[in-house]
């Protein structure tokens, strides 16, 4: 079962600037990275956090209190 991944995943697009913007950019791409990095995901799984909506979770974020997140000082606003 890979619903701990998936929460992972949920919790690192919540509190992770950098990887936000990454995959506002290219939700695939992103999650592959993640994939290459250790984390299992099936291909369902992938198609749905794929389509999770980029400005919901930016506002979601936004909500989480700043100590809790990481922030990006290189790539500017999420």
């Amino acid at each position: 079962m890979s619903q701990p991944n998936v929460e992972r995943v949920i919790g690192v697009l919540a509190t992770d600037e950098a990887f936000r913007r990454r995959f506002a950019e290219n939700p695939r791409a992103a999650l592959q990275q993640l994939i290459e990095n250790g984390v299992e995901l099936t291909p369902c799984e992938r198609h749905a956090l794929a389509a999770l909506d980029p400005a919901e979770l930016t506002r979601f974020a936004d909500a989480i209190d700043a100590r809790l997140q990481k922030t990006d000082l290189e790539g500017g606003p999420a």
